[in-house]
């Protein structure tokens, strides 16, 4: 479990096609300092599972599933990507419970400066997942626990103050980008729980 609190933007070293899946190893330092082999890492909010460690790098390999529901077969070479630690459970919450389980990806529709470095970003959204959307609610974006602002159909509008630009992926992306979201599970299972 994470929290959609980025702790290092790490780079992509290589993506490497593989009959069934891939392999990415990607190139980072502060995620390192106390991770094992078998060690889960979000890597744009998708969990992964670091099978080759060393002091400056990891590999994860990528199922069929992984590539085909996250952006992450997108990746190139020298691409970033925001990585963050499972959380501890004595550990603070500041974002919120993020499982690293990729619902789909959504499409940036504008990344517009408000000024000041404070940015409106909007987003849109598979039709299936905007039931699980609230006004104020949080958003996992990219791995990036962010609250929705605003919401008109498919499009859901995100306020993105100074800090969260300067150290996520967001001031690399361009409209028509693909971002990871994952949507609460608490909504999910409330839904579920519901009588038919």
């Amino acid at each position: 479990m994470f929290t959609g609190i980025i702790e290092e933007l790490g780079e992509v070293i290589s993506l490497e096609s593989r009959t069934a899946g891939a392999r990415l190893v990607i190139g980072c330092s502060e995620i390192l300092r106390d991770a094992t082999t078998g060690a889960s890492i979000a890597v744009n909010g998708t969990c992964l599972t670091a099978v080759e460690l060393t002091s400056d790098r990891f590999a994860a390999d990528l199922a069929p599933e992984t590539l085909a529901r996250t952006n992450l077969g997108q990746l190139r070479h020298g691409s970033k990507v925001n990585l963050e630690r499972p959380l501890r459970a004595n550990a603070r919450l500041d974002g919120h419970f993020v499982l690293g389980h990729v619902d789909g990806t959504a499409e940036l529709i504008a990344l517009e400066e408000l000024g000041d470095d404070n940015w409106w970003m909007r987003l849109r959204v598979p039709l299936e997942l905007t039931r699980y959307i609230v006004e104020k609610g949080s958003l996992a974006v990219d791995g990036m626990s962010l609250t929705v602002a605003a919401i008109n159909g498919s499009e859901v509008a995100f306020t993105i103050v100074p800090h969260t630009y300067r150290n996520t992926t967001l001031n690399g992306y361009k409209s028509g980008a693909k971002l990871n979201l994952e949507v609460d599970i608490l909504a999910k299972h409330l839904e579920k729980l519901k009588p038919l």
